[in-house]
């Protein structure tokens, strides 16, 4: 089991509550190496206890990393970094339909990654 503890933080002034501080926190942990897949992570309780949150905002996390295919809960053995990224296959997924629209209406790839650009700002 790892210690988010020692590198999770959140900031209770920042605009972004805390269970999103959290979830963003565990992700960039998953992307980086941190935590690998099939890492065994504290319960909520112990979790809530070492960075100072309300139970209710680490399970909100939790619920939602779940949901998202990043964490899986395996009943009383807790709660795991799932085996594979699902950012992977919705992101090639979603970049193929957006690669066979843009082909579609004949428009190339550097016209179309403007597009892109313009939606990320």
């Amino acid at each position: 089991m790892t210690e988010l503890g020692d590198w999770v933080r959140v900031d209770p002034d920042a605009d972004r509550p805390l269970f999103d501080q959290l979830r963003i926190q565990i992700i960039d942990g998953i992307r980086d190496g941190r935590l690998s897949p099939g890492t065994r992570l504290p319960t909520v309780r112990e979790l809530a206890g070492q960075i100072r949150l309300a139970v209710n905002t680490v399970a909100r996390a939790y619920r939602e990393l779940e949901a998202a295919g990043v964490l899986e809960t395996r009943g009383r053995y807790g709660t795991f970094v799932a085996r594979a990224d699902p950012a992977d296959a919705a992101m090639a997924a979603a970049a193929n339909s957006f690669a066979e629209a843009a082909r579609a209406l004949g428009i190339g790839k550097v016209d179309a990654l403007r597009y892109l650009d313009a939606a990320f700002d």
